[in-house]
């Protein structure tokens, strides 16, 4: 249903209302009735609006607003949120939900000339419940991954959709072709990326197994927030084995257009690799 119509219906409906009598509104134009389109409350220059009202400090709150996603200076209405708040909440909300239902789009990861892999999880709602099959890839997707993939390079990069496929369209189009150019020009093998579908940062332990690869680096998409549902991490492994601790990650996070912009955070990582494999180490391993 689009904006116009429902204008109409809207306007008709109020007509019908005043004419009954079960509602009396001020006289007014025709175009005084028909409601005017709303605005995007979910928008970043809405939500920097403060809607507290008659601040002590209304500079320094405005201030505070440009510096966090958080719903600061919002107000009340009586014990309540008010209406424009609560609404936004339910939409951002709605929103994050979606990233964690959705599936990447194909014809993204065609344009990005990525093939697909999927992990032992057979479906969406086996993925949101059995975290353990979403870090497993099973026999067939790893002669898969050997066939198709150069086997002992310097580096493996793959994506994962994990909890956001909105993170992946978002932003790996931006950051994986600077990070495969700048690892290349710092003279790393750099292994054939792909996309794994259902995928959790564990499962970069087959990955790096099956490959051979020295360094393993999976770019995920995160738990989504209210804040943002676009969020990207990288999580970058040293000989990578199935079974290591958590400790021996490093992670690069909050990439997003809001957060680390991707293209910076592309160079980032490839300095970061290129640090884990002069030290032969990763996670609390490596000295900063």
């Amino acid at each position: 249903m689009n904006q116009e119509l429902i204008e109409r219906i809207v306007a008709e409906a109020i007509r019908q209302l005043e004419q009954s009598g079960c509602v009396v509104l001020p006289n007014r134009t025709e175009e005084e009735i028909v409601p005017q389109p709303c605005e995007d409350i979910v928008s970043p220059a809405c939500k920097a609006v403060p809607l507290l009202e008659n601040p002590l400090d209304p500079e320094g709150l405005a201030r505070m607003k440009k510096q966090t996603t958080a719903r600061i200076g919002v107000g009340r209405c009586g014990a309540r949120l008010k209406t424009q708040t609560a609404l936004a909440l339910r939409a951002d909300h709605a929103n994050a939900r979606d990233a964690v239902f959705a599936d990447v789009d194909p014809k993204f990861l065609e344009s990005m000339g990525l093939f697909q892999v999927q992990s032992a999880c057979k479906d969406k709602d086996t993925y949101l419940t059995r975290p353990d099959l979403g870090r497993l890839l099973e026999k067939p997707t790893l002669d898969e991954l050997k066939k198709r993939c150069v086997l002992n390079p310097d580096v493996q990069i793959y994506a994962a959709d994990g909890l956001s496929s909105k993170a992946i369209e978002a932003n790996l189009g931006r950051i994986l072709p600077i990070l495969v150019q700048a690892l290349e020009d710092k003279g790393l093998k750099v292994g054939t990326p792909f996309f794994l579908r259902y995928g959790r940062v564990g499962s970069e332990e087959y990955v790096a197994e099956a490959l051979g690869a020295k360094v393993v680096c999976v770019l995920i998409g995160e738990r989504p927030g209210l804040a943002t549902a676009e969020s990207m991490s990288a999580y970058i492994a040293y000989n990578a084995y199935v079974g290591m601790p958590e400790s021996k990650r490093t992670v690069v996070s909050n990439i997003h257009k809001n957060g680390t912009a991707a293209v910076e955070a592309g160079a980032y990582i490839a300095e970061v690799i290129d640090k884990i494999l002069e030290q032969k180490a990763s996670g609390v391993d490596l000295i900063k």
